[in-house]
């Protein structure tokens, strides 16, 4: 059976203000495409549908229409709820969507949702196990008085009942969106303090493959059957180095796993760029999403730079280690040149008036004084 593995579709994001709608649409049409050409038996989606609980009108149109352009493939498409997507609202129509071969896990249960899917060796049993709280699990299955659980114990529990519903020697494949021990995290992702949310891989050991969601960089975890499939789409600039891709998991009759991964190709990429002004300035114009970080400190580079860069969303100052702040602080509030001058040339950018020299002698005995404060 060939699968296809993918997650963390956050649909509904931006980036540093900018929507990515239409970037969203664009790599969904080419997983899309991937699934016809590499002749896909069933596709997995690991959870994070949404970026956030209540997603905008045109996210949820967009996973609309990707569910209908699914259900007219008739391929098997699995489907569980992230730790940013409202469990009840993706639970909404589930139902009638098995009809169309759409089976969707967004609650925890008394018994783990579990579909059996069947290829030319026999059967295969998927485990959809969505995201939850260990206060979910204490709640359902213990008493008001039982010991606190820990990310670890409640998925532990809750594994243990998805794997009493596979009859023994049966071929298994477990989705989840977990933060498994060893896994590396990005700027994008929910983060937790201390480690909390933490979950051993042992827990998912007895399945041929465990297709995971929740951390953005595509990557193993300690074996190629435990994987990430990661983001489609790089959702902050931390990522900008990551290789986008969906993975191919080929699992035979005995179990045995190959993976592959086809990496995707954005509408724009998100990309860093660092340099002096005139360095910058020198770049191939591009559509892409940048953030720039400049080694010099340069009054309205948005605007400087809309030309080569129109969608340049972050500006970062990286002065060299030789700089030094306080001898900087001396010269500018001893001489009273420096920030007066950045500030005289803000205000033009602004305004498009000169500061006149009584506000620049307000400015200057206003830096003075904070000056004396420091």
């Amino acid at each position: 059976m060939r699968l296809l593995h993918t997650a963390d579709w956050h649909l509904g994001k931006t980036l540093k203000g900018q929507p990515l709608i239409e970037d969203q649409k664009f790599i969904l049409n080419e997983i899309l495409g991937i699934i016809d050409e590499q002749k896909i038996d069933a596709i997995l989606i690991a959870g994070d549908i949404y970026d956030r609980a209540v997603p905008p009108v045109e996210a949820v149109e967009l996973f609309n229409e990707t569910l209908n352009r699914l259900a007219e493939k008739n391929l098997p498409t699995l489907i569980i709820a992230g730790n940013h997507d409202s469990a009840t609202r993706l639970n909404f129509g589930s139902k009638i969507f098995e009809r169309q071969n759409i089976y969707i896990s967004a609650k925890i249960s008394d018994e783990p949702k579990t579909v059996v899917l069947e290829d030319d060796f026999g059967e295969i049993y998927f485990s959809l196990i969505p995201y939850f709280e260990p206060a979910d699990i204490k709640t359902k299955f213990f008493s008001e008085t039982a010991d606190r659980l820990t990310f670890n114990a409640a998925n532990k529990i809750y594994v243990d009942f998805a794997r009493q519903k596979i009859p023994a020697g049966k071929r298994s494949v477990a989705l989840a969106h977990v933060f498994l021990t060893g896994g590396i995290e990005s700027d994008s992702e929910r983060k937790f303090v201390g480690g909390a949310e933490n979950v051993s891989a042992e827990i998912f050991s007895s399945y041929d493959y465990v297709a995971l969601g929740h951390l953005h960089r595509s990557q193993k975890i300690f074996a190629d059957k435990i994987r990430y499939a990661g983001s489609p789409l790089k959702y902050s600039f931390d990522e900008a180095n990551h290789k986008k891709s969906v993975t191919i998991v080929d699992i035979d009759g005995a179990g045995n796993v190959e993976t592959k991964k086809i990496e995707l190709t954005p509408r724009r990429d998100v990309r860093v760029v660092k340099g002096t002004f005139d360095e910058l300035k020198n770049f191939d114009r591009t559509e892409d999403y940048i953030c720039a970080k400049l080694t010099e400190r340069v009054i309205n580079v948005q605007d400087k730079l809309a030309w080569i860069f129109p969608n340049l969303l972050s500006v970062e100052f990286h002065l060299p280690q030789t700089f030094s702040y306080g001898d900087e602080v001396d010269k500018i509030f001893g001489e009273g040149g420096a920030i007066l001058d950045y500030f005289a040339d803000f205000f033009k950018a602004q305004t498009g008036e000169d500061l006149s020299e009584d506000y620049r002698a307000a400015m200057g005995d206003f830096l003075a004084e904070i000056s004396k404060e420091e």
